[in-house]
């Protein structure tokens, strides 16, 4: 689906023989900073884009924002379906978790960002493309990566780790930005790192950072309630799935973005989907993290109770192996590997089936399961039951036992046989 496009010239006129820089713009402190650094140091005219993932309020007047601070350009992306259908879809369908706890939230929207910054600078003949994350995360490598993936003739400037870049705290940012004669909505003061987009908000810093420290929760959630300050009565939510992706929720059918959105609702009131997790960082260390996933958290759980009824041991066992490799690939900035891809195909084909209804309830964090159906299932009541049903006699179970424990039992045998010869051979020895 082609993303939205929105165009906005800047007041100050730029050269056109001037070499053009995509910068990947957020409207946040350091990307604003970035600008006239990049034509100061570089003497670049800045492409500033906005990839809209479902940012929601922190895109409010961006357009001035990069305008003043020396942009000749602004594309604001609208791909919210796109990141819904084309990289939140496959994530469900793989069931993909990182760590046991992380729904990817952040990794699987950067190699969207990557593709849109790419088509960008094409587009506009950019010769480099920059990005603001830090020399210390996972963005880094995942905006990297993806840009080198799609387009390898393309330079790449790291602000943050670029020997050029003086700046080293928020205050010195704010400082720069003032001596270029530019003003902005932007204090000292501390807050929590965070990352929005239609699937989830992270929040890092502050007394995240030590692990001994309870989070404050009243004071960072976005998206969320605690489940202590959740309504104290039952909220009934009714999904349905084909091919392993939700279609329509409580009878009505809706895109996907639009499910995530109501579900992040309903879950959110209902303390659904938030966790405090140190996560290992593909750089090496380890950082701690809350993430607010409500509405993927009752996605997860509904898609886990389908899989459940139609997939057959083998398969399940082979996708919950390559689900961790898969979500491993993702949380490093592996999207567009061959084997990433490769592994999305599996998924695809896995699901297939995977289509019913799931019925739960949401009650103060918890999830509690209130019925599945589903037209592939394998589940037979017949044959589940104590009772002997046509496809299955008791008796059968003899046979598949005598071979299913033929090699432990040839095993048992073999040992005993060694242990009989070395007694007969010590008996011998003290006659």
């Amino acid at each position: 689906m082609a993303a939205k496009k929105k165009s906005v010239s800047a007041s100050k006129s730029t050269s056109n023989k001037k070499e053009k820089v995509v910068l990947a713009y957020s409207g946040g402190l350091d990307t604003t900073a970035i600008i006239p650094w990049l034509k100061e140091t570089y003497d670049y005219e800045v492409i500033a884009v906005c990839v809209n993932v479902g940012q929601e309020s922190e895109l409010k007047d961006l357009d001035k924002r990069a305008a003043s601070s020396g942009a000749s350009k602004l594309y604001e992306l609208d791909v919210i379906d796109e990141f819904a259908d084309e990289y939140i879809a496959p994530c469900i369908q793989a069931h993909a978790v990182y760590e046991d706890k992380y729904l990817l939230g952040t990794s699987m929207a950067r190699p969207l960002i990557a593709k849109k910054l790419v088509e960008i600078a094409r587009k506009e003949g950019a010769v480099a493309i920059c990005h603001g994350a830090t020399g210390k995360g996972n963005d880094q490598v995942r905006f990297e990566l993806g840009i080198k993936a799609l387009a390898p003739d393309i330079k790449i400037i790291a602000a943050w780790r670029d020997p050029k870049w003086t700046i080293d705290s928020r205050e010195a940012e704010i400082a720069y930005c003032e001596s270029k004669g530019i003003h902005l909505p932007f204090s000292p003061d501390n807050s929590y790192s965070r990352d929005r987009n239609l699937w989830h908000i992270s929040h890092e810093g502050l007394e995240l950072e030590n692990p001994a420290n309870e989070p404050n929760y009243d004071h960072m959630l976005v998206l969320s309630v605690t489940p202590e300050k959740a309504p104290d009565k039952e909220t009934k939510v009714k999904l349905d799935f084909e091919d392993g992706i939700p279609v329509a929720l409580n009878g009505h059918k809706m895109k996907l973005s639009d499910i995530i959105r109501k579900l992040n609702k309903i879950g959110g009131e209902n303390g659904i989907g938030i966790i405090d997790i140190v996560e290992n960082r593909v750089v090496g260390m380890k950082s701690r993290g809350v993430y607010e996933t409500p509405g993927g958290t009752i996605i997860y759980e509904a898609h886990q109770q389908l899989e459940e009824l139609i997939l057959d041991r083998k398969t399940y066992e082979v996708k919950k192996r390559l689900a961790s490799d898969f979500s491993s690939l993702v949380y490093e900035g592996k999207w567009f590997s061959p084997l990433c891809e490769a592994e999305r195909a599996f998924f695809a084909k896995t699901e297939e089936y995977v289509t019913g209804t799931v019925n739960l309830v949401l009650y103060k964090g918890n999830i509690i399961k209130a019925g599945t159906t589903a037209p592939y299932s394998m589940y037979n009541e017949s044959l589940a039951s104590f009772t002997t049903g046509d496809l299955y006699d008791h008796k059968d179970a003899a046979g598949l036992i005598t071979l299913f424990g033929l090699p432990e039992k040839v095993r048992a045998m073999k040992m005993l046989e060694v242990e009989n010869k070395a007694k007969m051979k010590s008996s011998r020895k003290t006659k």
